[in-house]
């Protein structure tokens, strides 16, 4: 088992990861009879897809001896209705100035994020905008 989510009532639901015992609770956003107190489910999808990006450039960037630390992502969700989903998720990555590569290493890197697994899950029909600011 990977997590247990218990519906605490009034839209919100506490999760918990059963190795860590890190709690995450959700909320209904606002524009959906919630509170939008918390991230809402869709919002860690977009959360997901960009902490995705990030972990798995990471991953490569040290088998390459390259530190990816103090990297900053900005992640905008777009829903849409009829029916209600996620209909474009935005992720901009902010490298450190400090980041000195050439651009066959930016490549390789942008590859990796661009087929983390989290993307290679989302439906096509998910819009998906990532732009490297390095």
């Amino acid at each position: 088992m990977t997590s247990q989510i218990i519906y605490k009532g009034d839209l919100r639901t506490m999760a918990t990861h059963i190795q860590s015992g890190s709690v995450i609770e959700t909320d209904a956003p606002s524009d959906n009879q919630g509170k939008g107190e918390r991230f809402s489910p869709t919002d860690l999808v977009a959360v997901a897809l960009g902490t995705c990006m990030v972990t798995t450039m990471a991953i490569k960037a040290r088998t390459m001896n390259i530190v990816l630390d103090d990297t900053k992502i900005e992640v905008t969700k777009i829903m849409k209705s009829e029916p209600r989903r996620i209909g474009k998720i935005v992720v901009h990555l902010f490298f450190p100035a400090t980041l000195n590569l050439d651009d066959k290493e930016k490549d390789l890197l942008e590859r990796t994020a661009r087929t983390c697994p989290v993307e290679r899950t989302l439906h096509p029909d998910v819009e998906l905008d990532m732009q490297f600011n390095w």
